[in-house]
């Protein structure tokens, strides 16, 4: 008859092997890459629109109405709603490249059928918490052809 003492010390024995095994190698050091942020990333109340079609030139009432647009990595989207009321909604959004100040969104989401699928190029400029986009839209089965200039600023 064994001894539970045996017994024991058997597996006290078979723990310290186990434990005796090959020491963990020191972690390598892992490379971090750090891309500078996109400063255009984040949520856009817009605070001016001004809209030039030929010599007349409109600016935009904000004063009943909120228009954001959010950015995040490569994909944007805008919506605007006019204030205490359901009606005037709309909204729209889809993909979008920036390369040095040259900003380029394709409308892949919105209700104007004859602006799905089309791309505006936009200069744009971010001055603290201003972000500044001006260009040409032109999209003749649209009926558009008209300067834009917009300025948001950033909400926290």
């Amino acid at each position: 008859m064994e001894h539970p003492f045996n017994k024991s010390i058997l597996m006290l024995a078979l723990i310290a092997l186990v434990s005796c095994g090959e020491k963990e190698k020191p972690k390598e050091k892992q490379i971090v890459v750090v891309e500078a942020k996109n400063e255009i990333m984040g949520s856009w109340l817009l605070v001016y629109g001004e809209t030039r079609t030929a010599d007349i030139v409109e600016v935009k009432d904000l004063s009943n109405t909120e228009f954001i647009k959010i950015l995040n990595e490569d994909h944007f989207a805008f919506f605007n709603q006019k204030k205490d009321t359901a009606e005037g909604f709309y909204g729209g959004g889809g993909t979008y490249a920036l390369k040095g100040n040259v900003y380029t969104e394709r409308l892949d989401y919105i209700g104007v059928k004859e602006l799905r699928g089309h791309e505006f190029t936009f200069d744009i400029e971010v001055k603290g918490d201003t972000l500044i986009q001006s260009g040409i839209e032109d999209v003749p089965e649209a009926g558009i052809k008209r300067h834009i200039v917009e300025k948001y600023v950033r909400i926290k």
